[in-house]
């Protein structure tokens, strides 16, 4: 090997063996990409609540008896095992520490899904562990989850999941200025 060609080498390995500081970053993903394209469509049992003005109606079905949830089983987007995405959603506690901080939880796409509303399919949940977690009277408020996405399914008291994630990042999901 020619002298020159060495010296490029040794200039260029450094860069090569680095990571682009763009590889780091997660793909965002939206729900609606969860579900595979020839996925039945499924009607929802109730419309989500995006606007909480409406939210006394949904709470005069908290004492009714728990909802089915509308496909425990739903088809996944394998595709996704393994990505390192950013999905936005609302939280649903399942696990709460004794400091009031909720380091399990399912993330759905529209707030009272599982609790106010019939859960929404299992490719629309998403189960979630965090070793810091987000206090508990903090849930009103969409969220950011980074993580590596597992296509696994889980079950809860409350609904299916078809999906898993352990989250490296949590924070407050803000719409873009317009």
């Amino acid at each position: 090997m020619s002298r020159r060609l060495l010296a490029l080498l040794l200039l260029i390995a450094p860069l090569l063996a680095t990571t682009p500081a763009w590889a780091d970053q997660p793909k965002d993903l939206t729900w609606e990409q969860m579900i595979p394209p020839d996925a039945p469509k499924i009607a929802p049992q109730m419309a989500p609540i995006h606007n909480l003005s409406g939210m006394s109606d949904a709470l005069s079905v908290e004492s009714a008896p728990a909802a089915k949830q509308q496909q425990p089983s739903a088809p996944v987007v394998k595709a996704l095992d393994g990505q390192h995405i950013r999905l936005p959603g609302y939280i649903v506690p399942l696990e709460v520490t004794e400091e009031g901080r909720v380091t399990e939880f399912l993330l759905v796409p529209y707030f009272g899904a599982c609790i106010h509303v019939p859960p929404p399919p299992s490719n629309q949940i998403v189960y979630v562990k965090s070793k810091v977690g987000v206090k508990l009277d903090e849930l009103y408020q969409p969220y950011w989850i980074e993580g590596s996405m597992k296509v696994e399914a889980s079950t809860s008291e409350l609904a299916d999941a078809g999906y898993k994630m352990d989250a490296e990042k949590i924070y407050v999901y803000e719409l873009p200025d317009s």
